[in-house]
């Protein structure tokens, strides 16, 4: 992984699922991104507790456009081809380097939830960058009890590594979380 990574990140590329747009998260998502996170059930396992107003979604999307102009912020919105509803996100929380990694996170909406999106999401996330980016391995870290977010790392071939037992301060609590992960030749063999 080369520092040309981080430029693909200046403009965001626009792709494409079945079922799904992945495109930059704009402002203009106010409405959708704060129907889900406003839902104490979509930040159950995240890093983050639910906006209990717009005006905190609304400076959050304005903060994420500065990441996007610094060159690092590596999170698609994703949206419903059909209905053009921005139901998330999906990208990187990390990017590695030195060990040419990344760690995948994604999040949406509960209306959508169990409905193979997230799957779909993930999958081609990973796509483009085994493909155009060349890593060599993407991790996802899930918190305990999000058995939902472990099926989604499974159904995408990931494989679970290891438990982190009371590893990470989440809302002023510890929290275990397990990290799974697949290597672009594992990804390559399911294709």
């Amino acid at each position: 992984m080369d520092r040309g990574v981080y430029d693909v990140f200046t403009k965001i590329p626009t792709l494409f699922t079945d079922r799904l747009i992945l495109r930059k998260i704009g402002v203009s998502d106010l409405a959708d991104v704060y129907d889900y996170s406003r839902r104490p059930e979509v930040s159950r396992y995240l890093l983050w507790s639910p906006h209990s107003d717009p005006q905190i979604t609304k400076s959050h999307l304005k903060y994420i456009q500065t990441r996007y102009a610094k060159h690092d912020f590596f999170d698609w919105a994703v949206v419903v081809a059909d209905s053009g509803k921005m139901i998330g996100t999906c990208g990187f929380s990390r990017l590695d380097e030195e060990n040419n990694s990344a760690e995948i996170g994604y999040v949406l909406n509960s209306d959508y939830w169990g409905m193979g999106y997230a799957a779909e999401a993930v999958r081609r996330i990973m796509t483009f960058a085994f493909d155009t980016l060349g890593f060599h391995r993407i991790y996802a870290r899930i918190l305990e009890g999000n058995a939902a977010s472990e099926r989604v790392a499974q159904k995408c071939g990931m494989i679970q590594e290891s438990t982190h037992r009371r590893a990470l301060i989440v809302k002023g609590e510890y929290k275990t979380f397990s990290e799974y992960a697949i290597l672009k030749e594992e990804f390559d063999a399911m294709r």
